[in-house]
């Protein structure tokens, strides 16, 4: 299972996501080689998000993630999201911006 599986995986299950991408970005870092998996974008929209501040959601995520982050994630571009939060964006997460070392 790649990495960007596991963490589809266990997000899913986790949270119970009613919109979950998980993008692999490791190509836009210098420092990654042609096949790692080391930067990853997510978007999640849960209900289980109700209430929780930003802080709280994020760690939510690394909780469950925690295993991942040890094992060669070296970074996570968190977008979480209310499924209120999420209809009032038109279903849209920011572009993530090009690395400062990315050619």
């Amino acid at each position: 299972m790649s990495m960007q599986q596991h963490i589809e995986q266990t997000l899913q299950q986790g949270l119970e996501p009613t919109w979950l991408s998980v993008t692999n970005e490791s190509h836009m870092h210098r420092s990654s080689g042609p096949d790692a998996e080391s930067h990853f974008k997510v978007v999640v929209v849960s209900a289980l998000f109700d209430g929780e501040r930003l802080v709280a959601r994020h760690r939510r995520v690394n909780t469950l993630l925690a295993q991942a982050l040890q094992s060669g994630v070296h970074a996570l571009a968190l977008h979480t999201y209310t499924p209120a939060e999420w209809q009032a964006r038109a279903a849209l997460a920011p572009d993530s911006p090009n690395c400062a070392g990315h050619k």
